[in-house]
């Protein structure tokens, strides 16, 4: 990684797809994220639906990622809000060299300003074994609202059970402190 302590955030483009599979497969190896590694990795890092997708670089190197999705009816019903309302937070992780540096928070920030600027809540889900990303995600001000068992299945072969969290409301006229 280059040895720098500036941050960007900014919209990912078609080039920094191999470096965020390239992060992506640091964070499988080391976390089972995802649990099975895809057989295209890009076309995973670019879910169907997808509106935006964002990285956090440091110089040349992409040490966070996340994308934005419309939420689906299913995610929508846990969150007990309206689908149109929500925006989900997909592929969100961080190089497992860059952890600890605020990469999350940042994309978090970036995830309520874009949802505020369409009028709309950021909402997200994680397995609940993933203790650091829960403990993240409630320093955060993020909200569990509810519980869910996905269609998939852990490493340790169970059916995954997801915690639903929704993003704080910013208040008005203030804003997120992100890199453009």
């Amino acid at each position: 990684m280059t040895e720098t302590n500036e941050l960007t955030v900014r919209l990912r483009a078609e080039a920094d797809l191999p470096r965020c599979v390239e992060a992506l497969a640091g964070v499988q190896a080391a976390d089972r994220y995802p649990v099975d590694w895809p057989a295209d990795p890009a076309g995973w890092l670019t879910p169907h639906g997808m509106t935006d997708a964002w990285v956090v670089v440091a110089g040349a190197d992409v040490v966070g990622h996340m994308t934005l999705t419309p939420p689906g009816p299913a995610l929508a019903t846990t969150a007990g809000l309206p689908e149109r309302s929500l925006l989900a937070v997909a592929r969100l992780f961080v190089s497992t060299r860059a952890r600890r540096r605020g990469v999350a928070a940042l994309l978090l920030d970036r995830a309520i300003e874009t949802g505020a600027a369409r009028g709309q809540r950021p909402v997200l889900e994680v397995e609940t074994a993933a203790s650091a990303a829960i403990g993240l995600y409630e320093r955060a001000g993020w909200r569990h609202v509810g519980t869910s068992t996905a269609d998939w299945t852990t490493a340790d072969g169970r059916l995954a059970r997801m915690r639903v969290y929704v993003a704080p409301a910013i208040p008005p006229n203030s804003s997120c402190s992100s890199n453009a």
